[in-house]
């Protein structure tokens, strides 16, 4: 809760004007403790895996193969619709418990402990960028190794198969998990925040670009629009999909936002042939088609100029 009954006993302590945003803040958080606002970090992930599929998803349900076939990464894959909603609902369960359960009390001591902070002044805009550039780096790389290790075989049988259930994924996919494999993979998205303590509202943001991002790499399309073809090194669905498409022998394609993991440590060298050995058949299937159209343009020249 914020220590100051009014907005001019803010300003008074400050020592300036609230901006238009401290104001609303305040207007939201003056009489909300602390665990309350702590706590609207998981119903903002919740809506955010609720709803962020949904576009896509209607997209792939709703409109003919033949126009979504160009940007499915695995087209001769489509699910029905209650495959879509048995994967939601599945997903909704284990998020709503894992909150209800270990995430409701825990965590809580452990976000005072690290100071992240709830009360005025907000951050700048070039603070929270700059944090929230240190949390992807180091969700990657954490994330990064923890990937592997559930890629081990006591790791895929005990938790990570069920993430697999979907060798082409779905949007709804990105948190079909066994319940202590969320927790596990909590960490990583937590180590940032501890490690470089930002504001609550920081901390919302950074909670559900992750999200957003998980939802992302399993939506199975790659679009014109895409994030990965305009930000620099970020792995998006395509890279995804292989290591899911591979399923439980993959060896490839573990980091959870960027490339560069998998570059440095090598694995992603079954993903780089095979995006090689599929370049490498369109092309004969071009020249194919090219010769094909030759052919039979200088067959019909040869029956002409023979009649």
């Amino acid at each position: 809760m914020i220590p100051y009954a009014t907005v001019a006993a803010a300003e008074a302590a400050m020592g300036r004007a609230l901006t238009w945003a401290e104001v609303a803040w305040f207007r939201h958080s003056a009489a909300t403790p602390d665990y309350c606002l702590y706590f609207q970090t998981f119903v903002n992930l919740l809506l955010a895996y609720s709803l962020a599929p949904v576009p896509v998803a209607l997209i792939e349900l709703c409109l003919p193969a033949k126009l979504t076939s160009p940007y499915k990464l695995q087209p001769r894959v489509r699910l029905p619709p209650a495959a879509f909603l048995r994967c939601f609902l599945d997903t909704a369960r284990v998020l709503v418990l894992v909150t209800i359960g270990p995430l409701l009390f825990a965590p809580y001591p452990a976000v005072k402990m690290v100071g992240i902070r709830m009360g005025l002044p907000l951050p700048s805009a070039g603070e929270v960028a700059a944090q929230l550039l240190v949390y992807l780096l180091v969700e990657d790389y954490l994330g990064y190794w923890f990937h592997r290790l559930l890629h081990t075989e006591w790791g895929y049988e005990k938790f990570h198969h069920i993430h697999h259930e979907y060798p082409a994924p779905m949007g709804f996919a990105a948190a079909r998990s066994h319940w202590i494999e969320l927790l596990i993979l909590g960490f990583p998205t937590f180590a940032g925040p501890a490690l470089v303590p930002c504001h609550i509202t920081t901390f919302w943001l950074w909670s559900t670009i992750r999200g957003v991002v998980a939802i992302d790499t399993h939506t199975g399309f790659n679009f014109p629009f895409s994030a990965s073809r305009f930000i620099p090194l970020y792995a998006g669905a395509e890279f995804h999909d292989y290591h899911h498409y591979v399923g439980r022998r993959s060896q490839s394609n573990f980091a959870p936002v960027f490339t560069f993991c998998d570059y440095v440590y090598g694995t992603d060298k079954g993903y780089r042939y095979h995006k090689a050995s599929l370049a490498k058949l369109k092309d004969m299937a071009k020249y194919n088609d090219e010769k094909g159209g030759s052919d039979a343009f200088n067959s019909a020249e040869n029956n002409t100029t023979e009649q």
